[in-house]
């Protein structure tokens, strides 16, 4: 997924429907979409966002805050 998908805007989140971040992948990371607001992030496999809320993972608060960096412009 790259970062100006029109799809993009209109994913939201499954717990509060709010937007979504796109997590490229780095350092061995995998590709995600993430959700400051609740500190979860869904994984997306192969191209496809996996958007149950039973696929999203609570985020510690150190890499939170690593996020949150990373998504600064």
């Amino acid at each position: 997924m790259k970062p100006d998908d029109p799809l993009l805007k209109i994913l939201a989140c499954p717990l509060d429907k709010g937007p979504l971040h796109l997590l490229v992948e780095e350092a061995g990371r995998e590709e995600a979409l993430y959700n400051p607001r609740l500190q979860r992030r869904y994984p997306i496999t192969d191209g496809i966002p996996q958007l149950l809320p039973s696929s999203g993972e609570q985020v510690p608060d150190d890499e939170h805050e690593e996020l949150l960096r990373r998504m600064a412009p």
